[in-house]
Parts: structure tokens; C-alpha cells; sequence
């Protein structure tokens, strides 16, 4: 089941990144996954019967993530690739290891990782090469 669903992340991020790839504003939709990526664990702590807490706990989680995501679009592609990066800890620490593993699937918690893995890799790279996220900052 591991292999399964860490290969299950590595397509659904292929997939993604052939999607943005596509798109005219690709940071910007990277850093919408990202909050989208945060918020998905507000739904499963939700839907699981989670109490208030760890509600809670989860939202703080897309604050960090959408604070980072906001702040990658404002300044720097780094910081997104930062919170994408990140975000493997959030999964492991809190949803494989920790109480959030009573709600969030075993298989999605894994998935994540390597989707989220392979958005920064492919962030890292755009950026390294001086990729064409220049022009989708976000202004005043």
C-alpha cells in the first residue's frame, strides 16, 4: 500500500504540473494547490468527527501554508517551494504519526507526500532555470 500510494501522488502531481503547465498564471495555481492541499485536512478532521481542537490545529495549518503560498506569490517562487516542501512534514507529523491518522486515509496522507514533494522539485527547477513565473506576481 505505501508504494501504491506514494506512486498514486507522484501521477496525481504529473498531472497537475501538466495542467499548470498549461496555464497563463502557474505560480498562482500552485499556490491555490497549495491552500487547497491545507484544507482538504480541515474536510477529512470535519467529516472524521474530529474535535474542535484539532479542527482547529488543521486551520491553523492553512494559515501557515496559504501565509507562505501569498507570500511566494508577492516575492518569491522560493517561498512557495517552501511551503510545498514543508507540507510533508504537516502530513507525516500530524496525519501518519499523530492523532490526525484517526481521521485523514492512510493512503492519502502518503500520496500527499509525494505529490507535494514533486511540486517543489518542479518549483526548484522553474526557478533555478529562471523560469517564466517572473511575470505572474502578484502587484499593488
Amino acid at each position: 500500500m505505501i508504494i501504491t500510494s506514494l506512486l498514486l501522488g507522484l501521477i496525481g502531481a504529473a498531472a497537475f504540473l501538466a495542467a499548470v503547465r498549461a496555464l497563463p498564471q502557474k505560480l498562482s495555481v500552485m499556490a491555490a494547490g497549495l491552500i487547497v492541499a491545507a484544507l482538504l485536512y480541515v474536510g477529512f478532521a470535519i467529516a472524521g468527527g474530529a474535535g474542535a481542537a484539532r479542527i482547529a490545529l488543521e486551520a491553523v495549518g492553512v494559515g501557515i501554508y496559504g501565509l507562505l503560498a501569498l507570500i511566494g506569490l508577492r516575492y518569491s517562487a522560493w517561498w512557495l517551494m517552501l511551503g510545498w516542501l514543508l507540507h510533508p512534514v504537516w502530513d507525516v507529523g500530524l496525519h501518519f504519526l499523530k492523532q490526525g491518522a484517526a481521521y485523514a486515509p492512510v493512503w492519502y496522507v502518503l500520496a500527499c507526500v509525494s505529490f507535494d514533494l514533486l511540486v517543489a522539485a518542479y518549483i526548484t527547477w522553474s526557478t533555478v532555470r529562471g523560469s517564466q513565473f517572473r511575470t505572474d506576481r502578484v502587484t499593488d
